[in-house]
């Protein structure tokens, strides 16, 4: 074939190729600017959990810091196995068993998704692996209200199951488009990224566990300081830069929503940060590194729900109103003495219930506009607060029950509660084998 025919030919076939490509197979065009932004939230949010592995490792002693590092990685791998098989499909599949969890076959495996692209313009393959990461961290989040005192066969056993009956039905609950929860009123309860679906289950299931387990031996007559909180700080940092994609990405889209809640996020974690160190300064005299990190975790907390909705005033309401409720919740666990360790429950717990609660007060204008041509002119703020403190309720008392449920039978079959011998040798060496300091004595 003559050259000069060759090339129109072949640039004909090369622009046939590339436009095919950016469709699947249904014909729905790919944003290729949509994915991209997605592609970037789901390594942020991977990037969170090597994060809370530095925040929380750092807070223990030196005997337990590879220990507990390991609670948050082991996660990584358990929950995305189960993800890939039926996780995906519980959350997101159809209704069975009246609605308590969902089951599509195609996403068994993730089968049936290879070639499938989303209404919003991005691969399934993509919207999978970034809800993949919400289920992987929230397990590990509870894991810092009974750190150091765990057995991590009976704590890998516990994340497997809690993530299948606990976090898989809350999430079909709010996120899934048949879930009863996403239904619920003009537009169902606001969680726009994991409020109640993460912060409130972990921190409660977090809580349950720290009262069943008990306390630490020693706590609270022996002082338990940090190991090391130049990594907790670090551990804090990374925190905040995932969380753009925690939040941000949960638009599912790269326009102006995303730029709304990556605003929001940033303000509420300063504006958190800035608060705790001030009530710190006040009451304590002093304001500590640990107290900011605190803060900026209670104002990224308590805006997770509300990223969507509010704009940056209300951002910073919400950090500052998180930092103070939280910052009481801990001096209140300290009168009563149970040992929740790293304050999951403190933080997460009471962030993410006053975050789902208090939105609504901050809510734009232009939300309530669509809410209430929704509801045909009657919605009202009242009347979303009522639907927020009914998924709150919910899922309080779902992950708690749960969560005990889940703690009873597994101690029947393991120990939950490490042994005397080994909480006094530490997690490191009873359960690695390995020290997180070279030749350092364990303290």
């Amino acid at each position: 074939m003559n050259s000069k025919v060759k090339r129109p030919l072949a640039l004909v076939l090369l622009l046939i190729t590339g436009i095919s490509g950016l469709y699947a197979a249904e014909g729905v065009a790919i944003d290729t600017g949509a994915t991209a932004w997605m592609l970037t939230s789901v390594a942020l949010v991977l990037l969170m959990i090597p994060g809370l592995a530095m925040f929380y490792g750092g807070l223990v002693r030196s005997k337990n810091v590879l220990g507990t590092i390991m609670h948050s990685f082991v996660a990584m791998g358990i929950i995305t196995v189960l993800w890939v098989i039926v996780g995906y499909s519980m959350c997101f599949g159809s209704n069975v068993l009246g609605g308590w969890f969902g089951w599509n076959p195609d996403y068994f495996f993730l089968k049936g998704i290879d070639t499938k692209v989303m209404d919003a313009g991005i691969p399934e393959y993509v919207f999978s692996m970034f809800q993949g990461k919400f289920a992987i961290i929230t397990p590990a989040l509870i894991a810092g209200a009974f750190a150091e005192r765990v057995s991590f066969k009976a704590y890998c056993i516990f994340i497997a199951l809690w993530s299948l009956l606990v976090y898989n039905p809350l999430c079909h609950w709010v996120w899934a488009s048949d879930g009863f929860l996403f239904k619920l009123g003009a537009k169902g309860a606001i969680d726009f990224a994991g409020g109640t679906v993460v912060h409130i289950s972990a921190g409660v299931s977090g809580l349950i566990a720290a009262l069943y387990l008990g306390a630490r031996r020693g706590y609270p007559y022996q002082v338990i300081r940090p190991n090391n909180l130049v990594i907790t700080m670090l551990g804090a940092g990374l925190l905040w830069v995932g969380w753009f994609g925690f939040n941000a990405g949960s638009s599912i889209a790269s326009g102006l929503s995303t730029a709304q809640a990556l605003t929001a996020t940033q303000v509420a974690a300063a504006s958190g940060a800035l608060a705790w160190m001030l009530i710190e300064s006040f009451h304590q005299g002093k304001a500590t590194a640990l107290g900011f990190a605190s803060g900026i975790l209670a104002g990224l907390v308590a805006v997770t729900p509300a990223a969507g909705v509010v704009q940056p005033y209300g951002a910073m309401a919400l950090g500052i109103i998180a930092s103070m409720v939280c910052y009481t919740a801990i001096m209140v666990k300290n009168k009563l003495g149970y040992d929740d360790s790293l304050d999951a429950f403190g933080i997460h717990g009471v962030g993410g219930i006053t975050g789902a609660l208090l939105l609504v007060f901050f809510i734009r204008p232009s939300w309530m506009s669509e809410a209430a041509a929704a509801a045909g002119g009657s919605w009202t703020v009242l009347n979303q607060l009522g639907i927020q403190a009914l998924a709150v309720g919910i899922a309080i008392g779902y992950a708690a029950v749960m969560t005990f449920v889940l703690i009873f039978a597994i101690n029947k079959f393991t120990k939950f509660k490490s042994s005397e011998h080994d909480e006094m040798a530490g997690l490191d060496r009873a359960y690695h084998g390995e020290r997180g300091y070279g030749m350092l004595n364990p303290s």
